[in-house]
């Protein structure tokens, strides 16, 4: 599982289940869960933690989307943020992401034409 710090764990996840699909899996004041068993069980939690994000995320969620300008006005209305512009792979521009940034300012990628 992938454990995330935040401010307010409910709506993080309300966010990542609208994102991917993945079912709540432990609703609780302070801890939140999604289980995607489609995707091979991919596990996140949101535990809140006092202090705001302050720089950039050591780790971020890529997923891979089947057409990323929807992907990213579909998380844009779910809460999230473009950062900069869409990038593509220098020696295969078929393969191209989207930096975002979820209600909380933490770092994601969708990305199309990867594997």
């Amino acid at each position: 599982m992938v454990v995330v710090d935040c401010e307010n764990p409910e709506q993080l996840a309300t966010f990542w289940h609208g994102l991917t699909g993945a079912e709540f899996n432990a609703r609780q004041a302070d801890w939140w869960s999604l289980h995607a068993p489609a995707a091979g069980g991919f596990r996140i939690g949101f535990q809140p933690v006092p202090e705001a994000k302050s720089v950039k995320n050591r780790l971020h969620i890529d997923l891979n989307v089947d057409d990323l300008e929807a992907a990213t006005v579909a998380a844009e209305a779910l809460g999230a943020r473009r950062t900069g512009v869409v990038v593509e792979e220098d020696d295969d521009p078929s393969k191209r992401f989207q930096v975002m940034l979820d209600p909380e300012g933490n770092e994601l990628c969708l990305l199309a034409g990867y594997d």
